[in-house]
């Protein structure tokens, strides 16, 4: 705070502010300035997660201000001393830090109890305990359940049962989850093995977005205690009993079943750091803290909308010049990018295994032109091939990832089953069932494996049928 540096002056306001600031004797108790809008209790709690134990919090949000009360004097100081050579950021914005006047900071429990619970949930995972009863801290009401009930609103991206179980662990241990549609609305069941882990995970993630701007969770407790799972599979998942079966004939324990499947990494490491915080030093601590702000958006602004996947065929896929088995592919933004990346990856594709990873790459460059590539290089942003292209389009809700069911559309009139049967056989798979929907111009089909249908899908999809009718190919999660 005392740095004389630009950088420094700039982050910790002028020099009268400055001059209050050598004044104030140290507190326990510090006065955050500049705070960037929409800012959350957790962004501001990061700051002092590294430095000891933060034991209250107070947000003034229409001044953009925020008091935060640490356990102890000293952890105080520590802090403002690190912040003198780092200037401290929230969401990349520069902020001012001061001691404040008050040596303890009392807080209306009603007003205050979100901020509360976000201190218990936080605390909790540092020490790697049950929430604290320290007398600092508020004791909130008994939870009425383990279970959660979750809808999703404003989906413009899918919401899988995997995303789910990754963001609420965080905050205990999750048992049970049930997803369902219900009035249009994507819905889940989830079961803690605690009650006081729901209240937590309700407090602080109730009201956040998964994905920048959209899936807004809607929490509340469910009236059950309990949940009967019977199935292991994208809709269900009971963690307790990975011995349930898959629901389709098929033991969970198979290849194509969720469970033991491929890591999940659609979310990225923000979250990661209320495992971690406890076992770093303060000064990794600190920058983990400021870098993580402890949000659960998405943000697809800063990551890579580009994929490097590998290990394919290198008789039927060639891309990479030096490196024939790879290819870098670019997506519209980070989302989709995080989106295709979990679909794809660990799925079979021409017999191998392909790898899907962000690359450290920003952008495809095209070759200059006169530059012979070897035709390695193609531009897709205006081939008839996308699904999905216009933005916020409620069909962002229909992009599943691979299976053995594909959904058929812009049929042709006067197409039959037999020919959709026969043209999809020829991809060189064996197709097990067909369901015409009633207007006859869209269908599904159900090949043999997964691998099947994505080689019918790269095969068959924009296939030309005459008339100016082009079959539209995508996958679904449905079965016949």
């Amino acid at each position: 705070m005392y740095s004389s540096s630009p950088s420094a002056m700039t982050a910790n306001g002028s020099d009268s502010k400055k001059q209050r600031l050598d004044e104030s004797p140290p507190s326990r108790v510090l006065h955050i300035r500049k705070l960037p809008n929409e800012v959350t209790e957790t962004e501001v709690i990061a700051l002092g997660l590294p430095f000891g134990k933060v034991t209250n919090i107070l947000m003034l949000k229409g001044k953009n201000q925020a008091f935060l009360e640490l356990g102890t004097e000293e952890a105080a100081i520590t802090m403002v001393n690190y912040y003198t050579a780092v200037t401290p950021q929230v969401r990349n914005t520069p902020v001012f830090i001061q001691y404040s006047n008050h040596k303890e900071l009392k807080t209306d429990s009603a007003l205050n109890q979100r901020a509360q619970a976000v201190l218990q949930a936080v605390s909790a995972v540092q020490d790697g305990s049950s929430p604290s009863s320290d007398p600092g801290v508020l004791e909130l009401a008994p939870p009425p359940s383990p279970v959660l009930r979750i809808i999703i609103d404003n989906m413009f991206y899918p919401v899988t049962l995997d995303v789910l179980q990754q963001i609420f662990s965080k905050f205990g241990t999750v048992m049970k989850i049930i997803t369902f549609t219900k009035n249009n609305q994507f819905q889940a069941l989830l079961q803690f093995s605690d009650p006081v882990n729901a209240q937590q995970a309700k407090l602080s993630l109730d009201g956040q977005n998964i994905y920048n701007s959209c899936c807004t969770l809607r929490i509340d407790f469910s009236k059950l205690v309990n949940l009967n799972v019977k199935y292991n599979n994208d809709k269900s998942r009971d963690y307790t009993r990975p011995d349930l079966p898959t629901g389709d004939g098929d033991s969970a324990n198979k290849d194509h079943s969720l469970l033991g499947r491929r890591s999940f990494s659609l979310l990225p490491l923000q979250f990661s750091y209320f495992s971690a915080v406890g076992s770093i030093s303060p000064l990794s601590a600190a920058a983990a803290a400021a870098a993580a702000a402890g949000r659960v958006a998405l943000s697809g602004s800063g990551v890579s909308g580009v994929l490097l996947a590998s290990n394919l065929n290198e008789e039927r896929v060639k891309i990479l010049y030096n490196k024939k088995d790879s290819a870098l592919i670019q997506l519209s933004d980070g989302n989709q990018a995080q989106l295709a990346m979990s679909h794809l990856n660990g799925q079979k594709v021409f017999g191998k295994v392909m790898r899907v990873t962000l690359s450290k790459h920003q952008t495809v460059a095209l070759p200059r032109e006169g530059l012979d590539d070897q035709l390695l290089t193609k531009d897709f942003a205006g081939s008839p091939l996308h699904r999905f292209k216009k933005p916020g389009s409620k069909n962002f809700q229909n992009i599943f990832p691979p299976s053995a069911t594909l959904h058929l559309s812009n049929i042709r009139e006067g197409v039959g089953e037999e020919d959709l049967r026969l043209l999809f056989s020829n991809s060189g798979g064996a197709v097990k069932a067909f369901k015409f929907f009633q207007d006859r111009k869209m269908a599904l089909i159900q090949m043999s494996s997964v691998e099947e249908a994505i080689q019918a899908l790269m095969d068959l999809h924009n296939y030309d049928m005459g008339g100016n009718h082009h079959l539209k190919v995508s996958f679904s999660k449905s079965t016949i």
